[in-house]
């Protein structure tokens, strides 16, 4: 029998496909690897077959149905490993083979391909166009230099008549992944050791096995390439994988992500960054499954923001493990909120009630009233979070002398005392009613755990997720969880999706990330054209790291994906824009896309009751998403644009982008009454769109009515 390896590539084209076309995916895939090689040739239901006039004589396709063809490797050194890398309509299919040619990198010795027509015919075009340019983009790079990041002879006269980085972009989908990366990342002014640290010499020391080096060169690459490769070694291994709902980002950890997530030891706390769909999830699942497995008897916490996220983590972390209870039995998943109670009631007894967000507001407001102060609600309840709970103040005197980093209004002595006088009424107000903020229990479950050492929860690791969404109380409250030491925090987030108000310096918090942090730039989920044209949304402003120190910037930042650009369109009236979405929804489901593969969101409850009625109207099935992705549920995903974060949909429609919306007034503070949170408050709107639209894998519809929000203002250039 034949010997299975499945691309990246085969992934990505099987998740395009509707439901009961996958279906038949797999069940040709199962009969394949039950045939010799004798009957495949023989077999007319499969038909195995050669690309007439491909660039790779080795191209093979199979017949899945009518319409629908796998494209293979075949072995052409006496081996029976055959590598599974597309499935596609069958014209599609054949000419998607004829094009593109597989090799073996000279370099790092694992398996690329490229679209090689393509490529011959762009470089003469290019090469004309470098004549009368002043300045080629890698003319500070020798081909010495450029080989030995495993450019090859093809790459390279294609890298030499490139001037900009637009050229270089159209070569994306053409040249070989690792190859179009490291020029990538020259591009964007890395050094040229960095780029071989992090590219080429991971992907050098990849062990290969023995068997499948003595099978042939291609086993050899492949087994290289597991990055991007999964090798079958038998019925039962396939099934396991065709059984399990991960997607190819999923399954393909990135050398990047690999080297990161199971990186033998950190001398402390590490922090990941990276962009959204860059893999930070998946890193952090493996690298709880690494700590796991390193240690018999360790404890983990994997923690993060929203409940939502939890349950999506739970999950994933289930099916990476197998669902084994011993292993799952030693990890803790929950919110960091959800463990300060249980810390509280452990240490202190029963915390009480937890007071609601419009509670809240409403207590401060009157509070400001009656105190004739000169400040709002909003402004009582901001100093109160970022500068008494975040520097954990316990009396007038501390409060009096600190500085209030972060707040751009200036409070003088006498102002500092009455707004000490408001704050210190809204806590006597709480302890009297035994309630409390969340912000307050965390701040509290960290003092108990401080207080009384040997008591309460620990755990031997943390692991957090999202972490640019965590407050310094909470961020307290972690470090107290876990010793100081090796391998005690994991941090991974994106502080350009930072959508709550969080302003935090771990440096100030005994949290020290110096030295050991990685960041991730390549998206697995989204194309480019929605990556840049979501991008654009952020204005360009610059966004503090999750440090709470430096600038954080998403250079480099991209996807090796490509499809069409989002569109963007508006509307008289709200109706009319219902009427578009609804449209837009069904010509994706008529295109073959799963209801439940939709998304559709707005800022305001209204507008998406209102659209989501009109769609089961036209008899399409809907799902209201009220606090994470409901499972197993058919019907297109009805949302709020904060309950999206953490979720990914094939097609994503924003509806509602008008100058009310975004940003909206209620969440921003007045400029004149703090400078710097009015610049924070309007990020955090930038962020939310952006999170909302980043959502999108292969579609994005954004539509408002009236007049649009200004940050739609620069998406015209993002093309």
């Amino acid at each position: 029998m034949p010997q299975i390896a499945i691309t990246n590539t085969f992934w990505e084209g099987v998740d395009r496909l509707d439901k009961p076309a996958r279906a038949r995916v797999h069940k040709a895939m199962g009969k394949f690897q039950h045939m010799t090689v004798p009957q495949l040739h023989a077999d007319k239901g499969l038909h195995l077959e050669s690309v007439v006039s491909s660039r790779d004589p080795r191209m093979r396709t199979i017949r899945v149905d009518d319409g629908l063809r796998i494209v293979l490797l075949a072995p052409d050194d006496g081996s029976d490993l055959f590598v599974l890398v597309h499935v596609v309509s069958h014209d599609k299919a054949y000419s998607w083979a004829k094009r593109r040619l597989y090799t073996v990198n000279a370099v790092t010795r694992c398996l690329e391909v490229r679209d090689l027509t393509a490529m011959e015919q762009i470089t003469p075009l290019f090469a004309q166009e470098a004549q009368a340019a002043p300045q080629l983009l890698f003319t500070a790079w020798s081909d010495t230099a450029l080989r030995h990041l495993g450019i090859d002879d093809v790459t390279l006269r294609a890298a030499r008549t490139i001037t900009g980085k637009a050229q270089l972009e159209a070569f994306g989908s053409l040249m070989p992944e690792d190859q179009f990366e490291a020029l990538w990342l020259l591009a964007e002014g890395f050094d040229a050791d960095e780029v071989y640290r992090d590219l080429v010499t991971v992907r050098q020391v990849a062990p290969v096995d023995e068997s499948d080096a003595e099978q042939g060169e291609l086993a050899a690459a492949v087994s290289r390439t597991r990055s991007r490769i999964a090798l079958i070694t038998g019925p039962e291994e396939l099934a396991d994988i065709l059984a399990k709902p991960f997607d190819a980002w999923r399954i393909f950890l990135h050398p990047a992500q690999r080297r990161i997530a199971y990186r033998p030891g950190y001398r402390g706390p590490a922090q990941i960054t990276g962009g959204p769909g860059t893999g930070k999830t998946v890193v952090a699942l493996h690298r709880v499954k690494h700590l796991l497995n390193r240690s018999p008897d360790s404890r983990v916490l994997l923690t993060t923001y929203t409940g939502a996220l939890t349950r999506s983590l739970r999950a994933g972390l289930a099916l990476l493990l197998d669902h084994d209870q011993a292993l799952l039995g030693r990890v803790t998943v929950t919110t960091v909120d959800a463990l300060a109670r249980r810390t509280v009631q452990e240490l202190d007894g029963a915390p009480g009630a937890v007071l609601g967000d419009k509670d809240e507001r409403r207590r401060w407001q009157r509070l400001a009233s009656e105190l004739g102060l000169p400040w709002n609600g909003a402004f009582l309840s901001q100093e109160y979070r970022h500068v008494v709970l975040a520097q954990d103040l316990r009396a007038h005197a501390e409060y009096a002398l600190c500085r209030r980093r972060g707040r751009g209004s200036a409070l003088g002595r006498a102002q500092r005392e009455r707004a000490w006088q408001a704050m210190a009424q809204f806590e006597d107000e709480l302890s009297h009613d035994r309630s409390c903020t969340w912000l307050q229990l965390c701040a509290q479950a960290a003092r108990l755990l401080r207080d009384k050492p040997g008591e309460g929860p620990s755990y031997d690791h943390v692991v957090v997720d999202e972490a640019q969404d965590l407050h310094p109380a909470q961020w307290r409250l972690l470090r107290a969880l876990v010793p100081e030491g090796p391998d005690d925090l994991f941090l991974t987030g994106d502080p350009h999706q930072r959508i709550y108000d969080a302003q935090v310096s771990l440096r100030s918090l005994g949290i020290s990330v110096a030295g050991r942090g990685a960041r991730l730039r390549l998206n697995y989920r989204s194309t480019e054209e929605i990556l840049r044209w979501s991008r654009a949304l952020l204005g360009g402003e610059p966004v503090t790291d999750l440090t709470g120190d430096e600038p954080d910037s998403l250079s480099g930042y991209r996807s090796l994906l490509h499809g069409e650009r989002p569109v963007c369109e508006g509307y008289g009236t709200e109706s009319a824009e219902a009427d578009a979405v609804v449209r837009r929804v069904r010509d994706w489901v008529a295109a073959g896309v799963a209801p439940s593969e939709i998304a559709v969101c707005a800022r305001f409850h209204t507008q998406t009751t209102g659209i989501g009625e009109r769609l089961a109207e036209a008899g399409l099935p809907v799902v209201r998403v009220k606090d994470g992705e409901p499972e197993g549920t058919a019907g297109v995903r009805i949302s709020s644009l904060h309950s999206l974060k953490g979720l990914e949909f094939r097609c994503v429609a924003v509806a509602g982008v008008t100058n009310s919306a975004f940003p909206f007034q209620t969440a921003v503070t007045p400029a004149a009454v703090d400078p710097l949170q009015h610049a924070t408050d309007l990020a955090a709107e930038r962020c939310l769109l952006f999170v909302a639209c980043t959502r999108a894998r292969e579609a994005l519809y954004v539509s408002y009515s009236g007049r649009p929000s200004t940050f739609l203002d620069r998406v015209g250039s993002a093309a």
